[in-house]
């Protein structure tokens, strides 16, 4: 499959699959003609790719596993506990943040600390 069939079974651009090729996330065999040869689950793995990044994991996250999911001997249950663990990463964010946010709201109640000490003397 060429470049451009890829893109349209993917809905993506080529230039999305040129990056992606670039960064290590997929790979194509060069023709003698120097064109992409992408298999045909190279679509399933395009479709992979956007799924993750809509679902929060970044290119990084989803190349040092993606290798990893295709060879694991139960790729659901695999990929099952990448989402467990972005989950669980996410739920420990949230609560970073709200931590943050109260402290914010308590330091508005306040009186700013640099009207008592003028920057100019």
């Amino acid at each position: 499959m060429r470049i451009g069939e890829l893109a349209q079974a993917s809905a993506v651009s080529r230039d999305t699959l040129r990056f992606y090729e670039q960064r290590g996330l997929i790979a194509a065999q060069r023709g003698a003609n120097g064109y992409r040869d992408y298999p045909a689950e190279m679509v399933q793995l395009v479709l992979y790719i956007k799924t993750a990044q809509r679902l929060g994991f970044t290119l990084g996250e989803i190349g040092s596993s993606v290798a990893a999911l295709w060879q694991a001997p139960d790729p659901a249950n695999a990929v099952t506990q990448l989402l467990q663990d972005k989950l669980n990463l996410i739920e420990t964010r949230i609560a970073e943040l709200d931590v943050l946010r109260q402290e914010l709201q308590h330091r508005l109640g306040q009186q700013c600390p640099l009207s008592q000490h003028p920057l100019n003397p």
